[in-house]
């Protein structure tokens, strides 16, 4: 991270892989740091939008984010996005975490989350990144694997997450946290947690960003930009923790109610159930200066923002609005 901050974008591949890799080069044109490509099986291949967005671009930093270890085998992961690091020579970001709980729910997935796989899994990458052959016994079983490719470049880990036994160990042992966080009262008790860890890390693994990977809905239209955030608002509460969402004033069972119609493919009732406070809580939505405000508040405790899921009701104009907010922001 430079003095000027960090500004992400994450590209959801819900459309079509063309129109996404184009949004991924209308935000490298408008000054964005980092494209992260989400990872549910719902939607299409990141790594497919990856590897097209490695061709098209030739500055921005692209990586999945957030994929978790347990779809796709780690050393797999691993090797997917040492490609996109060959790809793009030396470009690629790796974002890893516990996965979305509603969505991982339909896989049989759930109960399989955890702080450990995490940490095993990119600790296992950055040993086969080094052209190591690693064997692994662990949360997942790896016996002498290795890649027959040399990846260019560092790839920095950044770890999605939002409890804070994840935060602290962000904090220790990767090189970043993507936290998802919106209110700036989340982003600083994520700071305090990730301190936590930072105070035990070795200084050779150098310095540590806090990056506030927030639902952004921004647009000329503030009540348009509002009703464009209730998709993802509802997949955040649904998987919020109960002390978030007591944070907030929220009401826990109206969140499990949003999660299991999201799980059942009621996505229409889940995020009719969306609130007001929900949306104020959970993301930044608005008109540009509403946001460029919220992004002030939220900078006063992390090291950048990752502009996420919805981007807007236009996300294209949302991409160049948002990067002008920022600008504001600053």
């Amino acid at each position: 991270m430079t003095d000027e901050g960090f500004l992400g974008v994450e590209l959801t591949p819900e459309h079509p892989v063309p129109e996404v890799v184009e949004r991924g080069v209308r935000a490298e044109s408008a000054g964005y740091d980092a494209a992260f490509v989400s990872c549910h099986y719902n939607n299409r291949d990141p790594f497919a939008v990856l590897a097209r967005l490695a061709t098209e671009t030739t500055d921005i930093r692209i990586g999945p984010g957030v994929a978790n270890p347990y779809e796709l085998h780690p050393v797999t992961l691993a090797s997917k996005t040492a490609t996109v690091a060959e790809l793009s020579a030396g470009r690629a970001v790796f974002g890893i975490g516990p996965g979305d709980p509603s969505t991982l729910r339909n896989l049989g997935l759930e109960d399989e989350r955890g702080l450990r796989s995490v940490l095993e899994s990119f600790k296992v990458a950055q040993r086969l990144w080094a052209g190591e052959r690693v064997s692994h016994d662990g949360t997942f079983e790896a016996t002498d694997a290795g890649l027959n490719f040399e990846v260019p470049g560092e790839i920095p880990v950044y770890v999605g997450g939002e409890g804070p036994h994840m935060c602290r160990m962000a904090g220790k042992h990767a090189d970043g946290l993507l936290f998802n966080g919106s209110h700036p009262d989340d982003v600083a008790w994520a700071r305090e947690r990730a301190a936590e860890g930072v105070s035990d890390r070795p200084d050779e693994r150098g310095d540590f960003e806090l990056l506030a990977y927030a639902s952004v809905s921004v647009a000329k239209d503030r009540e348009a930009a509002r009703e464009a955030a209730r998709p993802p608002v509802a997949f955040i509460a649904a998987g919020a923790a109960p002390p978030v969402l007591d944070r907030h004033g929220l009401d826990r069972s109206l969140a499990g109610d949003i999660g299991e119609k999201i799980s059942s493919g009621a996505f229409s009732e889940a995020f009719e159930l969306v609130t007001p406070a929900m949306v104020d809580a959970f993301a930044m939505a608005g008109t540009e200066e509403e946001v460029a405000d919220r992004m002030a508040a939220v900078s006063d405790h992390a090291d950048g923002i990752v502009v996420g899921s919805p981007l807007g009701p236009d996300p294209d104009e949302a991409i160049t609005l948002a990067a002008e907010a920022y600008d504001s922001a600053r």
